[in-house]
């Protein structure tokens, strides 16, 4: 398995297994989205190959986990993940990049390949996400809402407000009516996070399910406008996709009872 943020690392999974192994969601909710549990099928026969997914910074850790159960389920097969910020890795597949699967952190970032027709059938939402403030382990700031970050003298970091967490993150500060100047916008939630990690910024505003990743390394401190900003992630396999089965057999594990255990693990909500 082929993991890029910035550089490529990679990881080859191998395995034993069997693709009875995925147990899939073939009923959709009516409005277009998987129930995660519930109805099941197989996985589409013949997998084989590479397929290459662009999926959203924040998930990577549970991406990564579910590729290497791809990978097991379907022996001679590996995922090559793309991670970034949604808008970024929109654009690239508009603008011709090779990949087969694309998962966003938002509608409106999804909505930038389906308007170009680049999408092999409607995206499907198989997760949401919620916001959190990440802050210095031990919160010595204090932090307790988000208005405390636009104390003075704290160093608060945002995601740029075309990523998705980034106009999540605007969205809540304002319904609440304030106003934040942040020391830098990331262009993605991990930099945005990885600020905090590296004492570079007190606080951050990031998903719930990336301070749950970074364990001891950061806090999180919860706030209730962040309910008003819940982003929905979409997935769909690309319509120029080299590897079609893959892209639609990597899009049901996701989607199935297995995928979304996965991702309630790693703290996004269900669709």
């Amino acid at each position: 398995m082929t993991t890029r943020t910035a550089r490529p690392a990679r990881l080859q999974v191998t395995g034993a297994g069997v693709a009875a192994l995925l147990v899939l969601s073939a009923c959709n909710s009516s409005d277009g989205t998987s129930s995660g549990a519930g109805s099941s099928a197989s996985g589409p026969a013949n997998v084989s190959g590479t397929v290459t997914v662009f999926a959203a910074a924040s998930l990577q850790e549970s991406f990564t986990a579910l590729g290497k159960k791809f990978e097991k389920a379907y022996p001679g097969t590996e995922v090559e993940f793309s991670f970034g910020g949604s808008d970024t890795l929109a654009a690239s597949i508009v603008s011709g990049a090779p990949a087969d699967v694309f998962a966003a952190a938002s509608t409106k970032t999804m909505t930038i390949v389906t308007d170009a027709k680049d999408n092999a059938s409607p995206p499907l939402t198989f997760a949401r996400n919620q916001l959190e403030i990440a802050t210095l382990p031990g919160n010595p700031d204090k932090v307790t809402s988000l208005k405390d970050l636009t104390r003075s003298g704290l160093k608060v970091v945002l995601c740029d407000r075309t990523v998705p967490c980034g106009a999540a993150a605007q969205k809540a500060l304002d319904a609440s009516g304030l106003r934040l100047t942040p020391v830098s916008y990331e262009q993605d939630v991990k930099s945005a996070l990885t600020k905090v990690e590296l004492k570079e910024a007190d606080a951050a505003v990031v998903y719930r399910t990336d301070v749950r990743a970074a364990g001891d390394k950061v806090d999180g401190v919860d706030f209730p406008e962040s309910a008003d900003a819940v982003n929905d992630y979409p997935i769909a396999p690309l319509e120029n996709a080299r590897n079609a089965e893959a892209a639609k057999a990597f899009v049901a594990l996701v989607r199935s009872a297995e995928g979304q255990r996965a991702l309630t693990e790693a703290g996004f909500l269900k669709p």
